[in-house]
C-alpha cells in the first residue's frame, strides 16, 4: 500500500546492506530494504508501546501512521497481549475445522450489535483483501449479476479481485486481466452512478465510505444516503469498505453511522487484530447469507483455512471490549477535531497546503503545486523524478529531524495522511503538529529543503 512503492523502480542504485539485513535483503525483497536506506527511514525497532516506537540506537518515534490503521489500540496493548497469553495457556482448539469455533458466535454477535443496521451474519477470513473477495462473490451469488461499481481512487487490497476494482494502473500492471464487468465512476457523484446503475447489471456497488488511499476523501453529507437509495432502487448491492475506517477510527464504530446508511455488506479488517493476529470479516444481511450458504451441501461452499480460529476470535473480543473501554469514540472524535483545528491554524500562513479535512482520527493535510516562482521549479524538478517525490521527501523529513512517522496517501501523493493510534494524547498531537509546522516551513524555503532533496534524487538516478 506505501506509495513508496510507487517510487523503488525509479531509485534501483546498489546502496550497502548491513550484515543484519542480508538475510531480508537477499530472500524477500532487496528493493524495499534499499529504498528505506535511501529514504533515511531505515531503523531497527527494539520495541513498540502504545504511539511509541523505540529503537535500538535510543531514539523516540511517534506513530501517525498506525500500520495503516491496524494500531488503533496503539502498539502491544496489554489487554491484548493478556488475552492472547490466556488464550495460548488455556490450550483450548484453535484449528479443528471440526467443531463450532467457541468465540466465533461470541465476536461475530458483537460485531453485528456494533454496525447495527440490518447486517445479521457474518463471514470471517485474514486480511481485507480477503473479504473484498468474499464480499464480490457473495455479491454476485445473490443478485445473479456479473458487474461491479467501484469509484476513482479506491483501494481495496492487492489480489486480483480487489485490483479489478482500482483505477490505478500502476497497481494493476504486469498482472494480466483481472475480472471484467467492472466499471468506475467519480467518488461523490450521484448522476454518473445512477447512469450505470440504470443498466441493472451491477451486483454490487463497492465504496470507502471516507476513502483512505484515495487521499482522505470525505463525501458530500446526502451522497452515502442517496448512493444507498439509488442501489436499493436498482437492485444493486451496496458494499462498505470499512478495513480502515471501522472500530472508532473515525469517531463512529464504522464511518458509514456518520450518514446513516446500512449497508448490505461491510468489510472489516485491520484493527480487529489487535495489531498482534490478523482477522477480518465481512457483514452482510440474511438474505445475502441464504444466497452462498443455503443448505447443508453448501455449508462450507466459501471457507477459508484460518477463519474462525481461537486466537483471532479471543483478539478480536478483547478488541471491541478494550476499544470500549478506552473510550475510543469519544478519544477518536475530539482528539481527530482538536488535531485538525490546530494544524489549520499553524499552517494557515503556507501557499502550499491547501486543505486540513478528516472525522475523527483519520485526517490528511492537502498540498497543492506553489505558486511562487522560487518554489516553483523546484517543485516541477521533484515531479519530473517522480509525482511522489515531494510528499515522500516530507515524510522523511518528519521522520529523520522529527521523529514522526508518517506517509503520503497511495492514491493521492499530495496528501500527507496522518492516523495516528485512537490512545494518542493531546501532548504527542501537539508534537507531532509542531514537527509538521518546522517541515511545511522548510519547504517553502527555496534552498535547503529542496536543494538536499533534489541532491539525492540526482545521485541515484545519476541524473
Amino acid at each position: 500500500m506505501s506509495p513508496l512503492q510507487h517510487i523503488h523502480d525509479h531509485f534501483p542504485g546498489h546502496l550497502t546492506e548491513t550484515r543484519s539485513d542480508q538475510q531480508y535483503a537477499n530472500a524477500v525483497n532487496p528493493h524495499w530494504a534499499r529504498l528505506l536506506k535511501l529514504l533515511q527511514m531505515h531503523v531497527h525497532y527494539d520495541r513498540c508501546v502504545g504511539a511509541e516506537l523505540f529503537t535500538t540506537e535510543g531514539r523516540r518515534i511517534l506513530d501517525f501512521l498506525s500500520g495503516y490503521c491496524v494500531h488503533n489500540l496503539g502498539h502491544n496493548h496489554p489487554a491484548i497481549i493478556d488475552a492472547i497469553k490466556d488464550e495460548l495457556d488455556r490450550r483450548g482448539p484453535a484449528m479443528l475445522q471440526s467443531h463450532i469455533p467457541e468465540r466465533a458466535g461470541q465476536l461475530a454477535e458483537g460485531l453485528c450489535s456494533l454496525a447495527g443496521g440490518r447486517v445479521k451474519k457474518v463471514f470471517f477470513c485474514s486480511s481485507g483483501s480477503e473479504g473484498i473477495e468474499a464480499a464480490i462473490k457473495f455479491a454476485k451469488a445473490h443478485t445473479k449479476r456479473a458487474g461491479l461499481l467501484y469509484a476513482e481512487g479506491a483501494f481495496h487490497g492487492l489480489t486480483c479481485g480487489a485490483l479489478s476494482l482500482m483505477g490505478d494502473s500502476f497497481w494493476k500492471q504486469g498482472f494480466g486481466t483481472l475480472l471484467s464487468d467492472t466499471q468506475q465512476i467519480p467518488f461523490n457523484d450521484l448522476s454518473a452512478l445512477e447512469d450505470q446503475l440504470r443498466s441493472k447489471k451491477y451486483a454490487a456497488l463497492f465504496l470507502e465510505p471516507i476513502q483512505g488511499e484515495g487521499g482522505i476523501r470525505v463525501p458530500a453529507p446526502e451522497f452515502l444516503p442517496k448512493a444507498s437509495l439509488l442501489c436499493k432502487r436498482y437492485g444493486t448491492l451496496l458494499v462498505l469498505d470499512e478495513v480502515q475506517t471501522g472500530f472508532f477510527r473515525t469517531g463512529k464504530f464504522i464511518a458509514a453511522h456518520h450518514y446513516s446508511v446500512e449497508p448490505d455488506l461491510i468489510v472489516l479488517a485491520k484493527a480487529m487484530s489487535g495489531g498482534l493476529v490478523p482477522s477480518g470479516a465481512v457483514l452482510m444481511t440474511d438474505p445475502i447469507y441464504q444466497s452462498v450458504y443455503g443448505s447443508l451441501k453448501r455449508s462450507l461452499i466459501h471457507t477459508s483455512t484460518f477463519s474462525e480460529n481461537g486466537l483471532a476470535m479471543r483478539v478480536g473480543l478483547s478488541v471491541l471490549d478494550t476499544l470500549e473501554k478506552e473510550h475510543a469514540a469519544v478519544r477518536s472524535t475530539v482528539l481527530g477535531a482538536y488535531m485538525r483545528r490546530r494544524l489549520r491554524e499553524m499552517l494557515a500562513e503556507f501557499e502550499m497546503v491547501e486543505e486540513i479535512r478528516g472525522e475523527g482520527l483519520f485526517s490528511g493535510i492537502v498540498f497543492r503545486a506553489p505558486r511562487k516562482l522560487s518554489l516553483r521549479a523546484a517543485y516541477e524538478g521533484f515531479t519530473t523524478i517522480h509525482p511522489a517525490m515531494f510528499g515522500q521527501v516530507l515524510v522523511m523529513r518528519l521522520f529523520r529531524d522529527h521523529g514522526i512517522l508518517a506517509q503520503i496517501c497511495g492514491n493521492n501523493f499530495m496528501v500527507l495522511k496522518l492516523v495516528p493510534p485512537l490512545i494518542i494524547s493531546q501532548e504527542q498531537i501537539d508534537k507531532a503538529a509542531d514537527a509538521i509546522y518546522q517541515t511545511v516551513k522548510l519547504a517553502h524555503s527555496p534552498t535547503v529543503f529542496w536543494s538536499e532533496a533534489l541532491g539525492l534524487a540526482r545521485r541515484v538516478v545519476n541524473v
